[in-house]
């Protein structure tokens, strides 16, 4: 026996898909996306870079092995929605700890399974990212338009999804010598934290808005700046940190951390249509020449005309629309990509870049740092 549609979601432009709740059964204001994994919902959901969107699965069939307690890429989720084609209750996993049913109850997640989430991915292909609201089917939807059209994005987005406390990550044993590196959490996504580790480094995570003098007062080796969401733009603190960063030791970004970098060196960005999410993107390095299959998960990109004359050249390209996918200024000890090489869920292709910038760290030596 079907089950009779209870909810719906209502977008800016007026078309409206019905379907069943699962989750959370709020009201939710979001911006509206797609992803096109195959598995990875659980790090989907819980990845903050995804703070006040709902994410379109375009896998039909969605939380089949359950929530996995390790598969966590935040303590807290950010995210508002997910539509799903289909949802499984009854997951199959020797690792499976619970439902995503149940995840997304505990979390405020407000979910919609039997919606036509191919027509409306090519809904949001047609008319870009959108604003859309998430109710009842009952909700009067010339009402619901009316408060939807009026709604206005925050744009606080990095503030709520960041650290809002300094904290150490350390493995048991510090062998002597040991180099610290200090993390900008923008949003940041535990795996990152776990690639950092895993090769030899001693982090101090702070957070977005942390001044360039706190971040010395570390004498780190290095600086990583995280992922995390929202327009880079707005993330003033962290752009002149990086600015005053310049030059003084290695610092390696990802995605926000990328597109930060590119506007401290005078480079601009733009909002792309509906942004790349998923976990099979090919993007060439410019470098080796080769192509990585790599995970995205953003909706702003760099103007490559800006960065002319920064300083910045251009590393990796999106072989999908030739958006620039990475930069470096070896002057400064600086790269960052666009992509997430940590994956998570995703290929593994670019976890290189890890291992790149401890080469870096290494290479600079004390010397070159400076911690005044």
């Amino acid at each position: 026996m079907e089950r009779e549609y209870n909810r719906k979601l209502v977008l800016e432009d007026g078309s409206v898909y019905e379907g069943y709740g699962f989750g959370s059964s709020e009201d939710k204001y979001v911006e509206l996306v797609f992803n096109t994994s195959m598995v990875g919902y659980q790090e989907i959901l819980t990845d903050r870079s995804y703070t006040d969107q709902a994410v379109v699965m375009t896998y039909p069939l969605i939380g089949n092995y359950g929530i996995c307690t390790d598969d966590d890429e935040s303590g807290s989720p950010k995210i508002s929605g997910l539509i799903v084609r289909q949802f499984c209750d009854s997951p199959s996993n020797f690792r499976c700890a619970g439902t995503i049913d149940g995840f997304m109850k505990e979390h405020g997640i407000a979910g919609i399974a039997g919606a036509d989430t191919r027509q409306i991915t090519r809904n949001i292909r047609d008319i870009g990212s959108c604003r859309a609201l998430i109710t009842s089917a009952e909700c009067d939807t010339e009402k619901a338009l009316r408060e939807l059209r009026s709604f206005a994005l925050p744009t606080d987005q990095v503030a709520r999804a960041s650290t809002k406390q300094i904290y150490t990550v350390e493995q048991n044993e510090q062998p002597a010598g040991r180099k610290t590196v200090v993390v900008i959490d923008c949003g940041i996504k535990k795996n990152i934290i776990r690639m950092l580790s895993k090769r030899g480094f001693s982090l101090v995570v702070v957070p977005w808005d942390t001044p360039i003098g706190k971040i010395m007062e570390y004498k780190p080796c290095g600086v990583f700046i995280s992922n995390g969401p929202g327009d880079p733009k707005d993330c003033v603190p962290t752009i002149e940190t990086i600015r005053q960063l310049r030059g003084k030791l290695p610092v390696f970004g990802i995605c926000l951390g990328h597109q930060m970098i590119c506007l401290a060196y005078g480079a601009q960005t733009y909002k792309l249509k509906f942004g790349h999410r998923g976990g099979n993107h090919p993007v060439r390095n410019l470098t080796t020449g080769k192509i990585e299959i790599t995970s995205q998960n953003h909706s702003y990109a760099v103007v490559p005309e800006s960065l002319s004359g920064t300083g910045l050249e251009i590393t990796h390209v999106n072989l999908l629309d030739n958006t620039v996918e990475g930069v470096e200024c070896k002057e400064d000890m600086l790269f960052s990509v666009q992509f997430h090489p940590e994956s998570a869920p995703g290929p593994c292709d670019s976890e290189y870049l890890f291992d790149k910038f401890t080469r870096c760290i290494a290479e600079n030596g004390e010397g070159r740092c400076e911690h005044a």
